[in-house]
């Protein structure tokens, strides 16, 4: 009965849900030469050339005010070409990009960062063509600035601001060119399953777990909110007319390093657009960089590139540095069905648990008014409370399990040992607690039979306990926890 139990849990959560088939990326990209620098019979100033100065002043946005840093050569002839730093997810005050801002600096650039505006930025809700709107201040206030060419002033987005540029650029063609670093380019949900299935399959995670990346990021969220997660930024990269360099880290398993860049080569083409240059720096991470420092060769290439325009924009080579890897594709994501989306995934988790306490909360009150309820008989007594022990342990150690995963994957460390045998440890204890459960019902029936009482308040006990166990196990077979057929 407890096998039959085991792999009913198996196949109901395999066929409950979306599946998840990745599939392999037949594109590639294939670097001209292993050398990073921007070609061009333009000359430039390199990295280290001035002496650098920084000053931080407030802008004015509509209805908000953040605080920005500028960087600037001291002593370089002429208006100078000016970048002003989209932030990703992880970076937000006018103290980021420190050592990429002095570097550009020290050559010629003036770069200007400033604060993200937080008002309107949340991990709910984020409005990326408002965003867009908010950075052009920021381009305004460094064109205007003494010093800066305003014909020669873009804009650095890095990662999740790489959705951000190309609404500014498409919006406003007075920005004259747009460097995407660490771009998603594919809508974040897309990413988000790419880069979650990547970890999973380099930490060697069990096929089962794999499974819940399209049912965990293709449900809606509990509360609504994250419409930016679909946000498409093809349409704006479509309307491109200004140069784009795109820089990526090979080390950077985030990111669908080829399928992205080839995406914007494809859209520029689309608004005939062929000033494009793609660097790939060996060894790299998210950030362009190794270990602490940033990649070599990278300060270099961005200021050579943003100086010589527009001989840089289409220069040889076009596409250069390491050879990037992307084994699978950054596709849409299935949604899951309507009990595992939204707030119903909550509920499927809140609802049993309450179950549980039910017939406990009960019997304390019963004792609190001095009405002790009759007691259940010993033997399903202790069934039933093995039985809401184990289920709770299922859940609390699948949940453990899954934070040392993801502690695992974000740290790029491995661990067989951790992975491995701890999905065999949570497998084992949801196995032993489905034989606990089909002892605890058994009993419960052999009571009825023999026409013991259990009373009202140990019939809620035995009612919730059950109803809630299983829900609990269900889910967890859903979740695939529960070894499947196939």
């Amino acid at each position: 009965m407890t096998v039959v139990a085991v792999l009913l849990f198996g196949l109901i959560g395999t066929v409950a849900g979306p599946g998840w088939h990745p599939q392999p990326l037949q594109q590639t990209l294939v670097v001209q030469t292993p050398d990073v620098a921007i070609g061009g019979d333009v000359a430039t100033d390199p990295v280290g050339t001035y002496e650098t100065r920084t000053e931080s002043f407030t802008v004015e946005l509509d209805g908000a005010t953040v605080r920005a840093t500028v960087h600037e050569p001291v002593g370089a002839p002429g208006p100078r070409p000016g970048l002003v730093f989209m932030h990703g997810a992880g970076t937000a005050t006018h103290d980021n990009f420190w050592q990429i801002t002095e570097a550009l600096a020290s050559a010629g650039v003036v770069s200007l960062v400033p604060d993200k505006r937080m008002d309107t930025y949340s991990a709910r809700f984020r409005d990326y063509p408002a965003m867009a709107e908010d950075y052009m201040h920021s381009w305004r206030a460094l064109a205007a600035r003494p010093g800066v060419d305003p014909d020669r002033v873009g804009f650095y987005a890095e990662s999740e601001g790489a959705f951000v540029a190309p609404v500014a650029a498409a919006e406003h063609p007075e920005v004259a060119h747009v460097v995407l670093v660490s771009a998603p380019v594919v809508p974040a949900r897309e990413q988000f399953a790419l880069a979650t299935d990547t970890y999973l399959r380099n930490l060697g995670a069990p096929e089962q777990l794999l499974r819940a990346v399209p049912r965990l990021l293709g449900s809606e969220i509990p509360g609504g909110g994250f419409v930016y997660a679909d946000f498409d930024v093809s349409p704006y990269q479509q309307r491109m007319d200004q140069p784009v360099l795109m820089v990526y880290g090979t080390e950077d398993v985030s990111m669908p390093v080829v399928q992205a860049p080839a995406k914007v080569i494809a859209d520029l083409t689309e608004a005939g657009n062929g000033g494009y240059t793609v660097r790939y720096f060996e060894g790299a991470n998210h950030g362009i960089r190794i270990d602490d420092a940033l990649a070599p060769g990278f300060p270099d290439a961005l200021a050579r590139w943003v100086q010589g325009l527009p001989e840089t924009a289409d220069a040889q080579p076009r596409i250069a540095g390491g050879q990037p890897e992307q084994r699978f594709r950054a596709d849409p994501v299935d949604s899951p069905r309507w009990y595992a989306s939204g707030d119903m995934i909550v509920l499927t988790l809140v609802g049993p648990v309450a179950l549980l306490a039910l017939g406990p909360v009960l019997w304390l009150l019963t004792r609190f008014v001095r009405r002790p309820s009759e007691p259940l008989p010993a033997p399903l007594a202790r069934a039933t409370a093995a039985l809401a022990m184990g289920v709770l342990a299922v859940w609390t150690l699948f949940i453990s399990y899954l934070l040392v995963v993801a502690d695992l994957a974000l740290n790029y460390e491995t661990n067989d040992v951790a992975v491995q045998g701890g999905w065999l440890g949570v497998q084992a204890v949801a196995i032993g607690t489905t034989a606990v459960g089909v002892w605890s019902a058994t009993t419960w029936l052999r009571v009825r039979r023999s026409g013991m009482r259990t009373g009202t308040v140990g019939t809620i006990t035995l009612v919730g306990v059950h109803l809630g166990a299983l829900v609990l196990l269900l889910a967890a077979g859903y979740w695939g926890v529960f070894p499947t057929v196939w």
